[in-house]
């Protein structure tokens, strides 16, 4: 006001006059704000007398997060609530200032309001939390599950681990570095311990603690789903919200890697951000029975103790002790010597690893069915890679072993002219990767720049993650695919789901069905819908199914036999050669 009063008529500039307007101004603009204050606490302690609820009115004037901040911090309160948008939102904001301002001054579980209505009349979904092993998380576990049992809602708990992190890390910076720089840091070493380590180990550990969150819901009286994804936690989370459309996500304030200094967690901060859902943002802290027990009933012995320190990487250190602590407890032990980290460390990661790190053959269990040179077993439950050998059961779902799909060198070869041929490529460590050509004109979808080199990295982590070490079309799509559920909108995601997706007649569903399930599935049911489009139809029929997998099969048949032909005439060449000499 004051520094628009030059604009007022002249008849108000009088000194007298002005400061009778300023005093005008101050009360009704003091006036009009409190009464507007009492209305909202009126309407609702009329509804908490309705509801036979106590009911405290506090009213504040001053700046509206910090007075919000410090009454938090005042007060004994056990939730704050709070809506994710004010009176200034406009049609492109996703989370208030005042909202995120509290949140990261405050250590209060804090449930945050993005739907506008009532939670009895929210869309019937699940509650959603998201597990990674650190208290707070299981703290939201068991909110979860109280409020299941009040709402009548089912619990799911997901865990998400990043097999892709370190390996789009040293692409990143591997062209940066010096000569000397880059022999000292010894990528090809660093990359193989990571993928012995993170590929197999990190799945384990976090599928550990899935079980442990279904004992605790279990001993609640609550049956907890369990998933377990791989991927960037708050991209995997989003679209597993997106898909499920749950009634709340429940989060951790900070995760496993945070300590109680971080005022809250990116993963939780990106999720507050982007889900449509309402949120509920977990400070307290629960460390569940069984870990609890293991700290207290275990010792460990000083080369126990020395061994894990020198031998197992810091960034997995932490889970590495509290996976063997759980083993230990399970199975009776009071007491971690060498000879039980050994055991312990066995069920998580593979033989390779163990005999790097000095464990004893002898020590090494290995429950195998078969052992074929060059072969990938891929669980197709959870996507769980096993090279070589094929588990009896998935180490980190429980499916059996008949739900593995087996991909080898002569399968992955025989799909090259199926998409338009190889190219093969080196990445940083000096490994060699094939591309299809379809999976580079799926790469050459993603937007330029840093994007497409995260895109790539990941594709070309995947398929070596997978074995033989060839970026096909399935692999292409699963990254690209992500990636643009993950950067659409809500509107624009669903609009392109509708322009992607067929739709299949059940007889067509049902021969698709007993094509193997996993990768061959996919890659078939890829390969059908494309040749749907090339014919202009608006469904997938029983006919143009048959019709694509008649032609794929026809396809590969040729390829094999030239193969054999080619196979043979080398053999005959090499025969006369031997002979000639």
């Amino acid at each position: 006001f004051k520094q628009m009063e030059f604009t007022l008529p002249d008849e108000y500039l009088e000194e007298q006059e002005l400061e009778r307007q300023r005093k005008i101004h101050d009360s009704l603009i003091t006036m009009g704000l409190q009464l507007i204050s009492d209305s909202y606490l009126d309407v609702m302690e009329q509804r908490c007398e309705t509801e036979q609820l106590p009911f405290e009115r506090k009213m504040y004037d001053g700046r509206n997060f910090q007075v919000i901040v410090d009454d938090i911090q005042a007060s004994n309160y056990d939730l704050v609530i709070m809506g994710a948008l004010g009176m200034g939102a406009v049609k492109d904001s996703v989370l208030g200032s005042v909202c995120e301002r509290v949140i990261r001054r405050t250590q209060v579980d804090t449930l945050v309001v993005k739907q506008p209505m009532p939670l009895s009349e929210v869309e019937d979904g699940p509650i959603v939390v998201g597990i990674d092993g650190s208290p707070q998380s299981f703290a939201g576990l068991q909110t979860a599950i109280e409020l299941g049992k009040q709402f009548n809602k089912t619990v799911e708990a997901v865990g998400v681990y990043d097999p892709f992190l370190h390996y789009v890390m040293f692409n990143g910076i591997v062209g940066v570095l010096s000569e000397k720089a880059a022999k000292v840091f010894k990528f090809k070493e660093q990359e193989a311990l990571h993928e012995e380590i993170i590929d197999t180990g990190l799945a384990k550990i976090y599928q550990s603690h899935l079980e442990v969150a279904r004992r605790v819901a279990t001993e609640s009286g609550v049956d907890v789903k369990i998933t377990l994804l791989p991927g960037k936690a708050f991209e995997k989370m989003l679209h597993y919200v997106r898909e499920r459309k749950p009634w709340m996500l429940v989060l951790g304030r900070i995760g496993v890697h945070s300590d109680d200094t971080m005022d809250i967690g990116s993963n939780a901060e990106n999720l507050l951000r982007l889900v449509p859902c309402n949120v509920f943002l977990a400070s307290r802290k629960y460390v569940p029975p069984i870990d609890v027990k293991a700290e207290e009933s275990i010792v460990w012995t000083e080369e126990a103790s020395t061994w894990i320190e020198e031998r197992v990487p810091p960034l997995v250190r932490g889970i590495a002790r509290t996976a063997v602590h759980r083993y230990a407890f399970e199975r009776g032990h009071s007491v971690i010597t060498l000879g039980v980290i050994e055991d312990a460390v066995g069920e998580i990661l593979p033989e390779g690893m163990m005999r790097s790190l000095g464990i004893a053959a002898e020590k090494i269990a290995i429950h195998q069915k078969k052992i074929t040179e060059g072969t990938t077993h891929i669980c197709n439950n959870c996507g769980y890679a096993a090279r070589e050998t094929q588990p009896e059961v998935c180490p980190v779902c429980k499916a059996s072993g008949s739900q593995f799909s087996t991909i080898d060198q002569a399968t992955l070869d025989s799909l090259a002219p199926l998409e338009g041929g190889l190219e093969e490529e080196t990445s940083f460590d000096g490994v060699k990767v094939r591309w299809t050509d379809e999976a580079k004109k799926l790469l050459r979808t993603v937007e330029s720049g840093y994007e497409r080199r995260r895109a790539k990295a990941r594709m070309e982590k995947l398929a070596r993650v997978q074995g033989g070490g060839m970026v096909t079309k399935a692999v292409a799509l699963e990254i690209t695919g992500e990636q643009k559920a993950i950067t659409a909108t809500p509107e624009a995601d669903s609009s392109q789901e509708a322009a992607a997706t067929m739709v299949w007649t059940p007889e067509a569903e049902q021969r698709l069905a007993r094509v193997p399930a996993g990768f061959m599935r996919d890659m078939t049911r890829t390969r059908v819908e494309d040749l749907a489009r090339e014919k202009g139809a608006g469904e997938v029929t029983l006919a143009i199914a048959e019709e694509a997998i008649a032609n794929a099969r026809q396809l590969m048949q040729e390829t094999i036999g030239a193969y054999m032909q080619n196979t043979e005439a080398a053999r005959q060449h090499m025969r006369e050669t031997v002979s000639g000499d």
